[in-house]
């Protein structure tokens, strides 16, 4: 995950923001516990999201108490206490991040000089939760194929995020996991994937690093690109959006889900008009801001 998954504040309700900051740092803890201190800095709001995802339909309620941690050690926050789903959860965080890293390092990238920070916690995964790291490694081999190849199809090209978010949450939900949950995670690793290509679309053609939707269209700046292949892209959003409240609507949920509907359903659609329009910078600002 990229840290792209997030709610519409505005539209949040009170109630909703002060779980949401919970259970981020219920996961972080979660990750320290799981994977050790130094893998909590892979923590994303991502992950969260997928926690009060899993925990809602899983049925199992968070249990939510005022807590110190080291990042505020003077003032109680409130926190999601960490149970075995948050210690999965942040098992997959950790995992995510460090495959990430060492793409990262293989592309000579500088981030991938910090994968040492999770090796511990990646090692501590492997042992216990060995499926869980193959359902990663697995994608992670496809996706490289893909890209080794200069692969120009957005569908081929976003398939395994998409299927690797398919088969962590059936891995998470057990025999809670159905044909909708299946069809929601899907979408969202698909969105992911692609909404990363977009947002990262200038610096990978500078770097000459793959990116489908240059290999697609050819075009050397987003201006181009959104005027070549702009109705493909909306087209290709447009339909997971539709996915994903189709999915929402048939997902049996056992607690109130007004944050995970804000997110999917107002924070997912915002965020890919302000990348596709180029207000992610503005964005990043007012979030910095608002934290």
């Amino acid at each position: 995950m990229f840290g792209y998954v997030n709610p519409d504040r505005p539209y949040l309700f009170v109630k909703d923001e002060k779980l949401y900051q919970a259970v981020y740092c219920g996961l972080c803890k979660g990750i320290g516990k799981e994977c050790g201190q130094l893998a909590r800095s892979s923590l994303t709001y991502d992950m969260a999201f997928m926690s009060a995802l899993f925990h809602n339909i899983l049925g199992v309620d968070f249990v939510v108490k005022k807590s110190r941690c080291a990042a505020h050690p003077f003032k109680r926050r409130l926190m999601a206490q960490v149970d075995d789903v948050t210690l999965l959860l942040g098992a997959i965080n950790a995992t995510l991040a460090y495959y990430k890293l060492m793409d990262d390092k293989a592309d000579g990238d500088k981030k991938g000089a910090f994968a040492f920070l999770l090796k511990k916690g990646y090692k501590k995964t492997l042992k216990k939760h060995p499926e869980l790291v193959k359902i990663i490694s697995n994608q992670t081999e496809q996706l490289n194929i893909i890209e080794n190849k200069k692969c120009a199809v957005i569908d081929e090209a976003c398939e395994p995020t998409a299927v690797m978010m398919k088969n962590l949450s059936r891995y998470v939900l057990g025999d809670k996991a159905t044909e909708h949950t299946d069809r929601l995670c899907y979408a969202i690793g698909k969105w992911v994937y692609l909404i990363d290509a977009l947002d990262d679309y200038e610096k990978d053609v500078k770097k000459g690093s793959y990116n489908v939707l240059y290999y697609n269209s050819l075009k050397t700046n987003r201006q181009e690109l959104i005027k070549f292949c702009g109705e493909e892209i909306t087209f290709v959003f447009n339909s997971l959006f539709a996915e994903m409240r189709y999915s929402l609507a048939n997902i049996k949920f056992y607690y109130n889900h007004d944050l995970t509907d804000n997110i999917i359903l107002r924070g997912i659609p915002l965020k890919s008009r302000r990348i596709f329009y180029g207000e992610q910078l503005k964005e990043n600002k007012n979030e910095q801001t608002q934290s």
